[in-house]
């Protein structure tokens, strides 16, 4: 079982989840998963497509947003605005949880939703460092 990280009342971020894991994601109060990771990236993992069939069998939302390396401006905006539209909160992974809050944070410091000094914040307390891609 994979441990959901809590950014915001609004975001939580996790490591790579398992099919297994969507149930519990509605049961805790999601509406929404964002996948950032790209079919194929390591054998085994799920495809997008099994998971977003899951997520809807478990009755999410689902969006995917593929991000290698860093996320583009295009990737950025695709998660703000699924994040922003969301009617409860949102579920986003990746391999580690890295690109997702990554992706997350670049939107919200852009769009002036949050400032620098407490994306970092959050990101630290959700045991990921942002203080080098927000700048300084």
């Amino acid at each position: 079982m994979t441990g959901f990280r809590h950014v915001t009342d609004s975001l939580s971020v996790s490591p790579q989840i398992a099919v297994e894991d969507l149930g519990r994601a509605a049961a805790e109060g999601f509406v929404l998963v964002i996948n950032n990771r790209p079919d194929d990236e390591e054998p085994g993992q799920p495809s997008s497509a099994q998971m977003e069939a899951a997520a809807q069998a478990a009755g999410l939302a689902y969006v995917h947003v593929p991000v290698r390396g860093g996320p583009t401006p295009d990737q950025v905006e695709a998660v703000r605005r699924a994040v922003e539209a969301a009617e409860g909160p949102v579920l986003a992974f990746c391999r580690s949880g890295t690109r997702s809050i990554v992706t997350w944070s670049l939107g919200q410091a852009i769009s002036g939703a949050s400032d620098r000094d407490t994306l970092v914040r959050q990101g630290a307390a959700a045991g990921y460092d942002l203080s080098g891609v927000l700048g300084g």
